[in-house]
């Protein structure tokens, strides 16, 4: 599975930035128009000292839940840390994740932000455009927005507002647990991410692909412990306008 070279990842502050307008022109958020048997979660976990990133994507069959495939790697982080473009710290090495994979998923499902974003592109929508793929953020913290108390019942669900737009909602997918923020990314629109995080969701607070890809990202920095530390990269060529 390949994404779109649409764009360089080694870029500015405020080329992020237009690239992610301009990329957002491309979202599609609209009911889901095709059948869902395979969901691809995806997580990346790092490593502060040295810089390096672990991504994974869990491929996971409905509505058995059980696990068609694992992919992982391991990377060096090439953009810094900076909230609201962590699509271009994170999708390159979930990319190479991606590109392992035998199987082809309906639906993509990223422990990330979606459409509740500043700029109404997260994660989710970022890679759902590049890979041509439906593609939902189920998010265990708020970026942004506002919303009502969640009934504490399975299945409960509250709007998340943000200047006046409905970007997604806060769903409570076990009682009396945590709600988590789920909000489209790409070819998806709120009701269906809704319903699919439902379905995909069984003991736990998190969704089944991304809980078990955080687990497979746990289990990758694990493995590499005993390995040499990379050295720290410094983001040579990135400048940070403000």
């Amino acid at each position: 599975m390949q994404a779109l070279a649409l764009h360089p990842w080694r870029v500015s502050f405020h080329e992020a930035v237009a690239i992610q307008e301009s990329l957002r022109e491309r979202l599609a958020l609209q009911p889901l128009d095709r059948p869902v048997r395979l969901i691809a979660g995806a997580d990346v976990a790092y490593a502060r000292s040295t810089h390096c990133m672990y991504a994974a994507v869990v491929v996971v069959r409905l509505p058995e839940l059980d696990v068609v495939e694992r992919c992982g790697v391991r990377r060096a982080a090439t953009f810094p840390y900076i909230p609201g473009l962590l699509s271009f710290r994170e999708i390159p090495a979930l990319a190479a994740a991606f590109a392992r994979l035998s199987s082809r998923p309906d639906l993509l499902m990223f422990d990330a932000q979606g459409f509740a974003h500043p700029r109404r592109f997260g994660l989710a929508c970022h890679a759902g455009v590049l890979f041509g793929t439906p593609s939902i953020g189920c998010a265990k913290t708020r970026l942004i927005g506002e919303h009502a108390a969640v009934a504490r019942s399975r299945g409960s669900v509250a709007p998340l507002i943000d200047r006046g737009d409905e970007i997604g909602a806060v769903v409570r997918t076990r009682e009396g647990v945590k709600p988590v923020y789920v909000s489209p990314g790409h070819l998806v629109d709120i009701p269906s991410a809704i319903e699919l995080v439902m379905r995909s969701t069984g003991r736990f607070r998190l969704p089944e692909p991304v809980r078990l890809a955080h687990q497979e990202t746990v289990a990758l920095r694990r493995r590499d412990a005993d390995r040499p530390a990379a050295p720290v990269r410094r983001y040579r060529g990135f400048i940070k306008e403000r």
